[in-house]
């Protein structure tokens, strides 16, 4: 499909379906001077303060996402670090037991919740629109308003270990221990609002996520044309807009019975203590595929780039995606074996637990057919992406062995279970990242990683990680459980732990080494070019960095692998990235149709506002009033929340010069 084929109001077939554009855009080439000139004007942030508090540009929400992200995982490893060290040896008293809890729940926390996910939302945030071929998100403003919310939520949640307050139940925070009774503390107030706090912006990230992903697409980019990335992030998208209000209400719940005198979970008053488990792993269990899907996709996306051919198995893939975010909706139950369930529920889950291993090995096959149908060519971010693969079929396996009622019972609240998270949430999520960053750091910054230091960064990384985590799994088979600060030294557990300590810090030294090769790349290094890979996708069609408006005209699409056509020769048709719609009367956009993408709208996105930070901030004192019970801060907050709503929706300046005919969107995000 070329621009010329686009049916405009006035000429050419009629289609069925409303598909027609309200007026004809100019069709221009996409190195016309002019045009550039003026999209530069239209779409760049003013510069200073306002502009960096201001900006809705999806890219530079991408990286303060990203920055953010990483700074949360160095915090995460640090916690990390002290913990080994308490466990190094038997008897050690580096902490006292609450110090560890504290320690423990706020490492959880951190990697869980304020790394795995925002990580990968920056990347999604970044990339979502160039993998599109639209010029940004949806919806910008929310867009903005979910990483103000997330940085402030996640200094809210900060005050706590800062203070001396910080989480001591576990990141998974059961009750009753949690219940002030036991835990009479402000430790648990912190935790469960600001957990909600951050259910927000992840919400409402979600949603733009999906409606990006539905309507700001090139056209003739059709669903079976999506880059697999956008099928990870847009299925687990899904399920957090699912599964986050169930968290949140948990989390709700909880505050209510703590500050109020509420029995939701509190037996005395009738409540049931096991509801806050059901309500936490309907969550939980989602969550772990919303924290590895998009990584999934990442090694999907990536391993052809590296292997010069396209993915194998598609098709396959993309649906094994869904299914395992579906089937992961019916398996929650297998955290909760080891609590009195009837044996049918047990034998429910634990058979869907052991179904969910299907759609896995559907990637595990495609990734290992495209390396060996293929040219691989052996770049750091490819030594990440194929090691993922590995330690897939690692955390795969012992997560496999957790289906099983028995076995479960053996091994539940072991170090067993510690290994397996840490192969899911480290090696399906850290070691993909990490191959994302050495692949399209060059598109971001303009500039190539060193690829002598990192392949030093993948192997220390590589070897530390499994000699810091394998032994885990034998730990565990030796009975050590986990969430104890100390053991005697005649239980056979003091060898292992030291040789995972070595591991955990042989395996931070590696992650050092790759924040020192960001950023000295970002400052020294070499000229990368738009395309450094060869890519196939339409990122790697534009500059590096990317320019404000991201295309300068609307690409058309007419396969799966729009740079690499002329190599595969799979169609007479060919897409058009030089000549195309250039939407230049103001910051416009494309809305496409769900299915086949094609043009139906033209959206006028929002210019750069300070609405999603003052929403975000009054938002805060909201929380923070009602964490310190100062009712006088939360109506504050209350008050500024919907004078922040009100400025947001308030009438902008005249658009048009004319009433928008029905085709015709304006852009409210």
């Amino acid at each position: 499909m070329s621009p010329a084929d686009i049916a405009l109001p006035g000429e050419g077939p009629v289609p069925d379906t409303e598909t027609r554009l309200a007026r004809r855009p100019r069709i221009a080439q996409a190195d016309d001077p002019a045009l550039l000139r003026k999209l530069e004007k239209t779409w760049e942030t003013k510069p200073g303060l306002y502009g960096w508090l201001a900006t809705v540009d999806h890219k530079e929400i991408g990286k303060r996402y990203i920055v953010t992200a990483f700074v949360m995982l160095a915090v995460g490893g640090l916690e990390a670090a002290l913990m080994r060290l308490q466990l190094a040896g038997p008897n050690r008293h580096l902490l006292t037991p609450e110090q560890y809890n504290e320690l423990f729940s706020t490492h959880g926390m951190t990697m869980i919740f304020l790394y795995a996910l925002p990580v990968l939302s920056g990347f999604s945030n970044y990339f979502f629109p160039l993998w599109l071929g639209a010029r940004d998100m949806a919806f910008p403003r929310m867009n903005a308003l979910s990483y103000w919310i997330y940085l402030l939520a996640a200094a809210f949640l900060y005050a706590g270990p800062l203070t001396g307050a910080g989480p001591n139940d576990g990141w998974f925070n059961y009750v009753p221990y949690a219940e002030r009774a036991y835990n009479p503390g402000i430790n648990q107030d912190i935790y469960s609002l600001g957990l909600v706090f951050l259910g927000i912006s992840t919400s409402v990230g979600a949603a733009n996520f999906l409606v990006t992903a539905a309507k700001c697409r090139a056209p003739g980019m059709s669903i079976n044309r999506l880059p697999i990335m956008v099928w990870g992030t847009v299925t687990a998208n899904a399920a957090n807009l699912v599964v986050v209000p169930a968290v949140s209400l948990a989390f709700f719940l909880l505050w209510l019975d703590r500050n109020f005198g509420t029995s939701f979970f509190d037996v005395a008053g009738g409540g049931q203590p096991l509801l806050w488990q059901h309500l936490f792993w309907l969550f939980g269990h989602p969550w772990v595929y919303a924290i590895v899907l998009p990584a999934m996709g990442m090694v999907s996306d990536g391993l052809p780039t590296f292997s010069r051919t396209p993915l194998a198995a598609y098709t396959l893939v993309a649906l094994s995606t869904v299914a395992t975010m579906l089937i992961g909706f019916g398996v929650w139950v297998h955290h909760m074996f080891a609590t009195g369930l009837p044996g049918l529920g047990l034998a429910f889950f634990s058979g869907a637990s052991i179904i969910i291993t299907i759609p896995s090995a559907v990637a595990v096959f495609a990734w290992l057919a495209t390396i060996w149908l293929g040219r691989p060519v052996y770049t750091t971010a490819f030594l990440f992406f194929a090691s993922m693969i590995l330690l897939f079929v690692i955390g795969g396996v012992s997560g496999f062995m957790t289906a099983s009622v028995p076995v479960d019972w053996q091994l539940t609240d072991t170090y067993f279970i510690v290994a397996h998270i840490h192969y899911v949430l480290i090696g399906i999520n850290v070691f993909p990242v990490c191959g994302a960053t050495y692949m399209w750091f060059p598109k971001i910054t303009g500039r190539l990683m060193d690829e002598r230091l990192g392949r030093w960064n993948f192997w220390i990384m590589f070897i530390g990680f499994n000699i810091a985590f394998l032994p885990m799994h034998l730990l565990g088979l030796f009975g050590m459980p986990r969430r104890v600060y100390t053991y005697g030294a005649g239980m056979g557990f003091s060898t292992l732990n030291l040789i995972v300590t070595l591991g955990s810090y042989l395996f931070a030294i590696g992650v050092a080494l790759f924040f020192w090769n960001v950023f000295k790349s970002w400052r020294h290094g070499e000229k990368a070019g738009p395309d450094p890979w060869q890519g196939p996708t339409l990122e790697w069609a534009i500059p590096s960095p990317p320019p404000p408006y991201n295309f300068a005209v609307i690409p058309t699409v007419a396969s799966r692998h729009p740079l690499w056509e002329d190599d595969l020769g799979e169609d007479e048709h060919r897409s058009s990235i030089e000549e195309g719609m250039a939407l230049d009367q103001g910051k416009e956009a494309l809305a496409v149709s769900i299915l086949d993408a094609e043009p139906e709208r033209i959206l006028k996105m929002p210019e750069d506002t300070l609405a999603p930070f003052s929403l975000a901030v009054a938002a805060a004192v909201l929380f923070v009033g009602l964490l310190l019970h100062l009712w006088w801060l939360a109506g504050l907050g209350a008050v500024g929340t919907v004078l922040a709503l009100a400025a947001w929706n308030w009438p902008r300046r005249k658009l048009l010069e004319r009433e928008p005919a029905p085709h015709e969107g304006i852009g409210h995000g």
